[in-house]
């Protein structure tokens, strides 16, 4: 899901253009190129990215600008803040947010869910 921090002021539109990008297939791509430019963006380096990434500049642009494209980064914006994500990365597992991110909480967490779930298949 999107969250673009507000300390960003191109976070959202930055989403934006990943949220297009995906579209062609090159999200993960694009995304790496944003976090390795996040100092540097602007509307002229976003475009540049989907360039140096060979998307459809054309199909690029009309997704990038679309009402949907935006309404799907504020849905997302609003469903994270309801459930109280305040930063990211934000992990929730089973509806659970993890709040030790390292690999003993990771394994924590998991663990419990496994365990609630085989109690569960185990009740008659």
């Amino acid at each position: 899901m999107n969250f673009p921090v507000r300390s960003h002021k191109y976070a959202e539109t930055a989403a934006r253009a990943a949220l297009a990008a995906d579209k062609q297939g090159k999200f993960w791509e694009f995304h790496d190129k944003l976090f390795q430019n996040a100092n540097q963006l602007n509307d002229e380096k976003v475009r540049e990215i989907a360039k140096e990434l060979n998307l459809n500049m054309e199909q690029f642009e009309k997704d990038w600008q679309a009402g949907e494209t935006l309404t799907k980064v504020r849905s997302d914006i609003d469903q994270g803040s309801r459930i109280g994500v305040r930063g990211v990365p934000a992990v929730f597992i089973n509806g659970r947010k993890l709040k030790q991110r390292s690999l003993e909480g990771f394994s924590a967490i998991i663990d419990k869910e496994l365990e609630k779930n085989s109690a569960t298949k185990k009740q008659p």
